[in-house]
């Protein structure tokens, strides 16, 4: 592996990632540049804790402190929605998410004027069923994303607000976008989002070429101003609550975690096979039992694989990091 930023420099307080969201560079329309894409922490529902109610306790308590509404996750995600915004001033937004495999034909949302949301999470309270987040889709953006898709050999078609895409936590099956996406934007932008939204589904085989070929295809659309963003987590385990924390994690969890930031920062020329590797890592199976919140990062890799990268947070099993600059 050549040689790439030691820990220390990897942004993981506010004024650090501030100052690394600070120095990503303007894209104007005609000025020739492309938008860069972005792999970035979702998170987990806990983002939209109601701050009334009380913290779980044990782990999943834990996992509330890292990952809810105080948390330096929640902050980052309202510095990086600003800031996308007010550097690029997109016309739409292309968005994946963990939570949406599709095997066969590749799905992409054309909602029309109102995105339903599928409330695809189990075992939580009353409200966070009732939670809102409005915004619209965009016809044209869906159907030049399922053109490019198929240009490049993958099988791809719209789905609308009338076919169901999964089944969400009260039982129903239904479309929408799922709380990979929701819950996150929520957090960054409030209640209504300032520009449309599509949501695309990753391939359910979850390779990580096939994943990074989507996003290649799409590379076009960095120049059309459109921003793509891709969203998972590079640590997500049900099986050991410990994994979540840096101060708690198992040394080969740790060694993974930095590897993963590691491998992003690499030059473009190796790059794809640095990131390729992390999936024979050690560390990479106790991280994630399954691959599904790790795959994202691939879609954003290969959407940018034309310029350099560089983590904007790295903080552990969160990271988020920008590719195409």
């Amino acid at each position: 592996m050549s040689s790439s930023p030691s820990p220390s420099t990897y942004p993981t307080t506010r004024v650090e990632w501030q100052k690394a969201l600070s120095e990503l560079p303007e894209v104007k329309e005609g000025d020739g540049k492309k938008i860069p894409a972005f792999f970035f922490a979702h998170g987990s529902p806990t983002l939209i804790w109601p701050k009334s109610k009380p913290s779980p306790s044990g782990p999943f308590g834990d996992v509330v402190k890292l990952q809810g509404p105080e948390s330096p996750l929640a902050q980052f995600l309202k510095d990086f929605g600003k800031v996308i915004l007010d550097k690029y001033k997109p016309k739409a937004i292309v968005v994946f998410s963990a939570h949406w495999e599709e095997s066969g034909d590749m799905l992409v949302t054309d909602y029309g004027d109102e995105n339903p949301l599928l409330y695809d999470y189990y075992g939580f309270d009353r409200e966070f069923y009732e939670v809102t987040f409005s915004s619209q889709g965009d016809s044209d953006v869906a159907r030049r994303v399922v053109d490019l898709l198929q240009k490049a050999g993958i099988r791809t078609r719209l789905t609308t607000s009338k076919e169901p895409r999964g089944r969400d936590g009260r039982g129903f099956n239904g479309p929408g976008l799922d709380h990979g996406v929701f819950v996150p934007f929520r957090v960054m932008w409030g209640v209504k989002a300032p520009l449309p939204i599509v949501q695309v589904s990753i391939d359910e085989s979850l390779r990580p070429e096939k994943e990074w070929a989507l996003g290649k295809a799409l590379e076009d659309l960095r120049s059309e101003g459109i921003l793509i963003l891709s969203g998972g987590l590079t640590i997500h385990t049900f099986q050991d609550w410990s994994a979540w924390s840096d101060k708690t994690a198992a040394p080969e969890i740790l060694a993974f975690s930095k590897a993963i930031l590691d491998a992003c920062s690499q030059p473009k020329e190796s790059r794809k096979a640095e990131m390729e590797a992390l999936v024979r890592h050690p560390g990479f199976r106790r991280s994630h039992p399954r691959e599904e919140h790790f795959m994202p990062i691939y879609v954003a890799a290969g959407a940018g694989e034309d310029g350099e990268a560089k983590v904007l947070n790295g903080g552990h099993g969160k990271a988020t990091v920008v590719f195409g600059l």
